[in-house]
């Protein structure tokens, strides 16, 4: 998948995280901009979620915020990004970040990140689309996770080929080359089923 134009990344909302998930998400933000990627987000000036689109933005790169009207003053609306898309509920949200990114990186983050990532593989496991999905394993942060994975695919709750619908890298130094090294999607993405 040598062009990737535009990635969605899931991360927390949560300022209380540690220093170095935000020194990540700084510099995820400047690799983007730097390599002509828009960065597409929940469009929240807080956490590392305001954090990654800072850096983009800092940097020169183009980032669109998807944000439902609730949680515009709870996750402070980010105003400042080149395009905040205003939305009335939290499908409409992940729809449009869906439908404007070409791939899916996870950072580090809470239940809405976990949310999040788990919809898109489950609509990846439905044939819905095969756009590719990147963990970032920052400090194994994201072990615990991998191993439930593991867990459901042993107890068969889980097809081994599950393990097919991610890539876990370990530095945001990866994501890119592990974006641009996916496979170009099959599957046209079934916006209309999700």
């Amino acid at each position: 998948m040598s062009q990737v134009r535009s990635i969605c990344v899931y991360c927390g909302s949560s300022d209380r995280g540690p220093a170095a998930h935000r020194a990540a998400a700084r510099h995820l933000g400047r690799l983007m901009a730097e390599s002509g990627i828009q960065l597409v987000f929940g469009g929240g000036r807080v956490g590392l979620m305001g954090t990654i689109a800072d850096s983009a933005m800092q940097a020169g790169g183009r980032v669109v915020g998807i944000i439902p009207e609730h949680l515009v003053r709870a996750e402070v609306g980010h105003a400042d990004v080149s395009e905040l898309i205003v939305v009335a509920n939290m499908h409409t949200r992940k729809e449009i970040m869906f439908t404007r990114a070409d791939g899916f990186v996870v950072l580090p983050g809470g239940p809405g990140t976990l949310d999040e990532l788990f919809e898109i593989l489950t609509w990846r496991q439905l044939g819905l689309h095969d756009k590719p999905v990147v963990i970032v394993n920052l400090d194994g942060y994201w072990d615990t996770l991998i191993a439930l994975i593991e867990s459901m695919i042993e107890t068969d709750y889980a097809r081994p080929s599950f393990r097919d619908f991610y890539t876990v890298v370990g530095r945001v130094e990866d994501v890119i080359p592990a974006l641009r090294a996916a496979t170009e999607p099959r599957v046209a993405a079934q916006t209309a089923r999700l």
